[in-house]
């Protein structure tokens, strides 16, 4: 589902639209850049360039935007997550934690309107994941970005605005929760 949602992959019937926008429509190249324009992605697997230093993965998308400012963004959106001191690193030099942590300023970067994140803890130990869950919280709140968060941690999915529960390829279940007011 998520692939679909982000262009990723096509659906095998009905619509799509993400942003006012019909993705069933678009060519490859039109859904590249509604991508680069509208989504920032979070993978369980980080997905990092792994000859590119942790700065050099966070510009990328934005350099292929055409961002003059990609690497003083990079920065900036690396000194957000606490990784201003490991910059200049390459994945493999990083924790898993450290990763995902570039993986989430990648994402964020280009200030998209919609922000996956498919089970963005998998890969980590609970304390590390516990902290880059935080993060990704604050750094949504601070968006004004859409988060989708995939999980199969119902704590996890108990922390977001609204709940859907997919079974076998199917909506099975939503629910919103409801605001506590102080």
């Amino acid at each position: 589902m998520m692939m679909v949602i982000a262009g990723l992959e096509r659906p095998s019937s009905g619509r799509v639209v993400v942003a006012g926008t019909d993705l069933v429509g678009l060519n490859e190249d039109a859904l590249a850049t509604f991508r680069r324009q509208n989504v920032g992605i979070v993978f369980q697997a980080f997905h990092l360039i792994p000859t590119m230093t942790a700065l050099e993965n966070v510009a990328v998308p934005l350099e292929l935007a055409g961002r003059r400012d990609a690497m003083a963004e990079a920065r900036r959106q690396l000194a957000a997550v606490g990784l201003s001191e490991r910059m200049l690193h390459y994945p493999g030099q990083l924790s898993g934690g450290e990763q995902q942590r570039v993986a989430l300023a990648r994402a964020f970067a280009g200030s998209p309107r919609l922000l996956l994140a498919d089970e963005p803890t998998g890969n980590l130990d609970q304390a590390t994941g516990r902290a880059v869950i935080d993060l990704l919280f604050e750094l949504h709140d601070r968006s004004d970005a859409t988060l989708v968060l995939i999980t199969h941690d119902p704590a996890l999915a108990a922390r977001c605005d609204r709940t859907v529960r997919v079974e076998d390829g199917r909506l099975a279940e939503v629910q919103a929760v409801e605001a506590v007011l102080p």
